[in-house]
């Protein structure tokens, strides 16, 4: 098993990149899942 980590603040493209590598896999055959965590601070 391989853990890929994306970490970023607003607007950084952290969420989109996460999802992108999560279909590239998915698309692959591959299991993969995204779960994306929000803190207190606002989306940019």
């Amino acid at each position: 098993m391989i853990e890929v980590r994306f970490h970023g603040r607003g607007g950084q493209g952290a969420v989109t990149s996460a999802e992108l590598m999560a279909l590239a896999a998915i698309a692959e055959g591959k299991y993969a899942q995204a779960f994306p965590s929000f803190g207190p601070e606002r989306r940019g």
